[in-house]
């Protein structure tokens, strides 16, 4: 039988030392642990690393992925296969193994003295076609990997986040571990791992407010996009709106002048899905609802509402009619609102329709950013029940177009996350971008909630390497 080997790793927490088993060395299914003993040091240390282990990380016996030592502690990079696991030796001696070849991947974060920007240092294994000396790449910022490798006879290639394509000797033959310094620390999708349809997530200051489809619009806080806390809903059973009798889809909170509104879709008591609109001085409410639809047309249904505002602050209602429900196309439209963001201005105007293939029968959860002089419309194509749903983009030059899609979908169906969609897309606390948005769990007992970065190049947005699977830097 084999057993794990661990060091003790000492922890600091106020004036008491803890000891926590730490960095397994060696490979099996069983774990011991041997602690070491000691006094407590007279003064506290003057600092400490965080050391967050990938989600490959060998650790029985241990439900927390992280590791807080005393003083400065690093890695080189460098990942040693030992049969079909492999680890890495720490600057304090630790060694951690990890499941597969090649599959180290940790985050250090100091307040050690030297402490630098988010960093990635990739470091390639020993098949990487380069020229130069060094086995690594240091690169500023996040860079990660799906874990992907296409062949080319007669080598293979691995395409990272920024864009890079390291080539390797012989097929399938990519391998790759990453060590992240000053990044925060690493994350694993979901980040809500109960239902969170359609998740409308609203930046307000330094947090994040997101609401989800159902009930009466559960509300989750969060800081930096990982750890979200529940806080209450839009919706009581005795303020939900009195014109609609069911179907409460789709919410987001949006901050129109001085307050907050909550833009909704609800089944009207004569039958037709409807866009309603509620207000509070709060983002986490109370709300009033305002007393009737926002937008209803009993021949057609009308959802999935949300808000851009033009670069000169104009707000504007942006939606889907539901026209697959009735055999009809899906029109996207646009139409100007009112300063207080409660009534329609003008006429409406058709962004887009489905008329992709990947698109089929439906375009709806429409989503604005504007950027670099245009405005994006994120949106989701076909059927939200299976692998074929999936998130596209739209962009113009001014408000209500006219728009040019991108063409295929910048996120789709990977092993594991099916039918992503219905995103928001929300500035980093590191000042990136980042989509929030939902996927059927592997069981498709439910659509949970995953964000991951989107990267801008060339005009355009992209989700590389998204859905993720394995651990990426936070935000």
């Amino acid at each position: 039988m084999k057993t794990y080997k661990w060091a003790a790793s000492l922890t600091l927490v106020g004036a008491t030392m803890a000891v926590v088993p730490g960095c397994g060395s060696g490979e099996g299914e069983e774990g011991t642990a041997q602690e070491a003993v000691t006094s407590a040091p007279a003064e506290l240390a003057a600092c400490t690393t965080r050391i967050t282990y990938g989600d490959t990380w060998i650790h029985p016996g241990r439900t927390s992925m992280v590791d807080t030592v005393d003083g400065p502690v690093t890695w080189d990079g460098t990942c040693v296969n030992e049969g079909s696991n492999s680890y890495a030796v720490l600057s304090n001696g630790w060694k951690p193994y990890f499941t597969g070849k090649n599959a180290c991947v940790m985050a250090f974060d100091t307040t050690c003295a030297g402490a630098s920007a988010c960093t990635t240092r990739i470091t390639y294994n020993a098949s990487w076609i380069h020229s130069g000396s060094n086995q690594y790449d240091n690169v500023g910022g996040r860079v990660f990997w799906d874990r992907s490798c296409t062949n080319q006879s007669p080598n293979s290639y691995a395409v990272l986040s920024n864009g890079w394509k390291p080539f390797f000797t012989g097929s399938n033959a990519c391998g790759m571990s990453f060590m992240y310094s000053g990044c925060g620390g690493l994350y694993q999708n979901p980040v809500v791992d109960s239902s969170c349809p359609d998740p409308g997530v609203l930046q307000d200051g330094n947090r994040y407010i997101a609401a989800c489809t159902g009930g009466n619009y559960a509300l989750r806080t969060s800081t930096d996009l990982v750890t979200w806390t529940s806080a209450g809903s839009i919706f009581s059973s005795t303020t939900k709106p009195t014109w609609a009798k069911g179907d409460f889809w789709a919410p987001e909170i949006h901050k129109v002048g001085s307050r907050y509104i909550a833009y909704f879709t609800a089944r009207h008591t004569n039958g037709a899905l409807s866009i309603g609109a509620a207000t509070a001085t709060n983002p986490l409410g109370p709300y009033t609802d305002l007393g009737r639809p926002l937008i209803n047309d009993t021949s057609m249904g009308m959802i999935d509402a949300t808000i851009m505002k033009a670069s000169n602050g104009t707000p504007y209602l942006v939606w889907k009619a539901d026209g697959n429900a009735v055999g009809k196309k899906t029109p996207i439209y646009g139409q100007q609102l009112s300063a207080d963001g409660l009534s329609l201005v003008g006429n409406r105007v058709q962004l887009i329709t489905n008329d992709l293939s990947w698109e089929g029968g439906v375009v709806e959860a429409p989503w604005v950013v504007t950027r670099d002089g245009y405005y994006y419309l994120f949106y989701s194509g076909n059927a939200y029940y299976n692998g074929t749903y999936a998130i596209g983009v739209a962009r113009a030059t001014s408000p209500l177009g006219p728009y040019t899609k991108l063409g295929a979908p910048i996120l789709k169906t990977v092993p594991g996350w099916e039918g992503p969609g219905h995103g928001s897309v929300v500035t980093t606390p590191a000042g990136g971008s980042a989509m929030v948005y939902h996927a059927w769990n592997e069981g498709h007992t439910s659509r949970v909630m995953l964000v991951d970065n989107i990267i801008w190049s060339g005009g355009w947005p992209s989700m590389p390497a998204a859905p993720s699977v394995g651990s990426r830097p936070r935000f």
